[in-house]
């Protein structure tokens, strides 16, 4: 198979994320909330995925004519902020003016913070929360805090997508990569387990979902603070 073929493929492999958003958006207007996150931890294996294959099979040069960070973008704004928005309105989480609130917040601040160009660090990081709210709002279902809490956190996120704190980015991130890596894995198996299971109250994967949360918020921040040691010659 030609490297032009395997382009393509990629930018395919990409595309089908808008098919797992349908599937998430059709689950959560149902408010079948545990089959939308399922869809949407699918949507972000994929996302995991595409960008390592998209890097190892050049598909700028092999495929210039479809615009793989454009596909990317508009299916992540579908997967990480529209529909979690959605869930968090529709659900309990945030009633009355709480709700109206988040979701004015996260999808005017996300969608400015997707067209900004200083969206990525020298190290490949990202300056800001990466509005990442698919992951956000799934913790949020899974622990269920109270809404003050949650209204706070979503307008503190907010905020820190217009400042220079850097959140690590999962795959491109070289320092502490070792950890990272799977921790963001072990992230995306304890959201699969929990919403697998409708949130059960009682599920182990809730302790595991709070501890790679924490990490994958904190990790790069920490990384400002320390810095990094380097070789001796």
């Amino acid at each position: 198979m030609s490297l032009r073929i395997k382009a393509l493929l990629v930018h395919l492999f990409t595309a089908t994320g808008a098919v797992l958003a349908m599937l998430a958006m059709l689950a959560a207007v149902e408010e079948r909330w545990d089959m939308m996150f399922l869809w949407l931890v699918v949507a972000l294996f994929v996302d995991g995925l595409d960008g390592p294959l998209a890097r190892r099979y050049d598909v700028k040069h092999n495929w210039p004519t479809y615009d793989g960070q454009l596909l990317d973008l508009i299916i992540d704004y579908l997967t990480y902020v529209f529909i979690p928005a959605f869930a968090l309105f529709k659900s309990d989480l945030l009633p009355g003016w709480t709700g109206w609130t988040a979701i004015i917040v996260i999808t005017y601040g996300s969608v400015v913070y997707f067209v900004d160009t200083r969206m990525k660090t020298k190290d490949w990081s990202f300056a800001g929360f990466p509005a990442c709210w698919n992951m956000f709002v799934l913790v949020m279902f899974a622990i269920r805090p109270d809404e003050s809490i949650i209204l706070g956190s979503v307008i503190a996120l907010t905020v820190t997508m217009f400042t220079n704190l850097k959140f690590v980015h999962p795959t491109r991130t070289q320092r502490w990569h070792n950890l990272t890596l799977p921790m963001a894995i072990a992230w995306t198996f304890f959201a699969g387990w929990a919403a697998w299971v409708d949130f059960h109250a009682q599920s182990w994967a809730h302790w595991g979902l709070v501890i790679t949360s924490l990490y994958l918020t904190f990790a790069g921040i920490v990384q400002q603070i320390v810095p990094e040691r380097k070789a001796k010659a």
